[in-house]
C-alpha cells in the first residue's frame, strides 16, 4: 500500500512557509509550518485520542496569543519530539515570545499514529523536525504522500484490512482579498465520505463493521491559515468551523479512536468578517481532506 505521489499548491498566505521531512521506506514523516512575527493562533481537539504538545496554550482564556510554528507529525506521541528541533530553528532565527531572558519560540505540535505502516522503530524526532524547518519555503508547497502524510491511512473502522492510503491534503479558498488555506494530515478511522454509508444506514442495509481492532491507529490533524486579522478568540472560532470540514468529508469522524485536532493561525493582513473566515475554513478543510482521495 502506497500513498499518492506528491503534488504542489501555493497556500497564498504571505510569510507562511512549509517544509517536510519524509522517510518513504519507514512510511513516516513530519511537516513544519513557520509563521511570520505577529501571527495569532488557537485550536481545538475533538477526537478522543489526541497526541499534542503546547495545545493548552492555545486556549483563548490563556495568556499567550502568538504562534511561531506548527508541526504535523507521524510517529504518534514519539513524534512530538520533532518540536524540539523546530524550537532550535526558531531560536536560531530569533523567532519567539520576547521575555526578559530572551525569546521563547511558541511551537505547537500534533501527532498521528502511523507506526504500523512501516518500521515502528523509525519515528520523526528533533533532528527530523529541524530538517523540515530548515527546508521550509514560501510559494509552492508539496502535498500528498509526503511529510506527516507519508504513512497516513483511512477507512480503518471497517477493519484494518480495508484501510486505504490517506495522505497530506491541501486546499486554498479565496473571497476577494481574503485567503484561507488548509493542510490536513488525513489518517482517519473513518472513510472519505461519498454518501454510500449514510444511504445504507437510512435504508437499514448497512453492514456494521466489527469494533476497531487497532483503536489508536488513527487521527486527522490540520492547520488552517488565513491572511485575515483575527484575535485569539477569532482563531478559536475558525478552528471550530474547520472541524465542520472534517465532518463534511469523513464518516464517521471525531470518534473515541481518533485524535482529531485543528490549529488556526491568522497572520493579520486584511480585515474580514469572522463568519466569512469560518465558512471558508470549513470549505478549505473539506476540500483538503478530499484532495487525498
Amino acid at each position: 500500500m502506497t500513498n499518492e505521489p506528491s503534488r504542489t499548491i501555493d497556500l497564498g498566505i504571505p510569510g507562511v512557509r512549509v517544509g517536510h521531512w519524509t522517510d518513504t521506506t519507514a512510511r513516516t514523516g513530519c511537516t513544519v509550518v513557520l509563521f511570520p512575527d505577529g501571527t495569532t493562533g488557537s485550536g481545538e481537539v475533538r477526537g478522543g485520542a489526541p497526541a499534542t504538545r503546547e495545545f493548552a496554550l492555545l486556549d483563548p482564556a490563556n495568556t499567550v496569543a502568538r504562534i511561531d510554528a506548527l508541526v504535523l507529525t507521524g510517529g504518534s506521541a514519539f513524534g512530538l519530539a520533532t518540536a524540539d528541533g523546530v524550537m532550535d530553528h526558531c531560536e536560531e532565527h530569533e523567532m519567539g515570545l520576547p521575555t526578559t531572558a530572551g525569546r521563547v519560540p511558541i511551537v505547537v505540535a500534533m501527532g498521528l499514529f502511523d507506526l504500523a505502516e512501516g518500521d515502528p522503530l523509525v519515528r520523526p524526532g528533533a533532528a527530523q523536525g529541524l530538517a523540515a524547518a530548515q527546508a521550509a519555503t514560501a510559494g509552492e508547497v508539496e502535498f500528498g504522500g509526503v511529510g506527516a502524510g507519508a504513512g497516513a491511512t483511512v477507512a480503518k473502522w471497517r477493519g484494518v484490512e480495508q484501510r486505504r492510503p490517506g495522505g497530506l491534503g491541501a486546499a486554498v479558498v479565496r473571497h476577494g482579498e481574503l485567503v484561507v488555506a488548509a493542510l490536513v494530515a488525513v489518517n482517519a478511522s473513518g472513510e472519505i465520505d461519498d454518501g454510500s454509508a449514510v444511504a445504507d444506514l437510512l435504508a437499514g442495509t448497512f453492514d456494521w463493521p466489527e469494533v476497531a481492532r487497532e483503536p489508536f491507529a488513527n487521527t486527522t490533524i490540520a492547520g488552517v491559515f488565513t491572511n485575515a486579522r483575527l484575535d485569539k478568540a477569532g482563531c478559536y472560532l475558525v478552528s471550530q468551523s474547520a472541524h465542520d470540514g472534517f465532518a463534511r468529508a469523513l464518516f464517521p469522524t471525531h470518534t473515541r479512536f481518533d485524535g482529531d485536532a485543528v490549529v488556526a493561525a491568522a497572520v493579520g493582513l486584511v480585515d474580514a468578517p469572522i463568519d466569512v473566515v469560518r465558512v471558508l475554513a470549513t470549505v478549505a478543510v473539506e476540500s483538503a481532506v478530499r484532495s487525498v482521495a
